[in-house]
């Protein structure tokens, strides 16, 4: 299962980038999982239903099963290996966030916002971007032209999408 962080400064599009990339990959035949790293409060259930209560009465996890699916709620800080690990088998976790885990990654970077440049990091793959990057040490991709950035992660990634679906 190949990992690759996405990441960048708040409004860069990394959410936008990520559901270009996703049906893309899904129409190469690659099997794709996200995880997403917030950084404010986020309340996972809502107040009153009883996947809530069970949780306030002092469950570890709730699982809130539907003939949908299914959704963990855990209050518990957890490690991004061990997420990775509850994840169903797929060719492709995609990581929104988590900027100084140790993994492949793609910069999404935008100059006119003013924020630092996401190098030097010897985890960077590539930036995706809106302007010229002259002094970037990676590959500058288009940021306005997903299919060439999903190209480019298949063949960096060695992704075949014969594995998982």
């Amino acid at each position: 299962m190949a990992i690759l962080a996405i990441s960048g400064w708040s409004g860069a599009g990394k959410t936008t980038l990520i559901a270009s990339l996703i049906p893309l990959f899904k129409a190469r035949g690659i099997g794709v999982s996200s995880i997403k790293h917030a950084h404010h409060g986020v309340t996972l259930d809502k107040p009153g239903k009883d996947s809530f209560i069970h949780a306030e009465a002092g469950a570890r996890e709730v699982i809130l099963a539907t003939d949908g699916g299914f959704a963990l709620f855990s209050h518990a800080e957890t490690p991004l290996p061990l997420l990775v690990s509850r994840l169903s088998p797929v060719d492709l976790v995609l990581v929104e966030g988590f900027k100084s885990a140790p993994m492949p990654r793609l910069a999404v970077y935008r100059p006119s916002l003013g924020k630092p440049a996401p190098w030097p990091d010897p985890h960077l793959l590539a930036v995706a971007s809106d302007a010229p990057l002259p002094d970037c040490p990676v590959p500058v991709l288009p940021l306005g032209a997903p299919p060439r950035i999903a190209d480019f992660l298949i063949r960096v990634l060695g992704l075949n999408g014969e594995s998982h679906r």
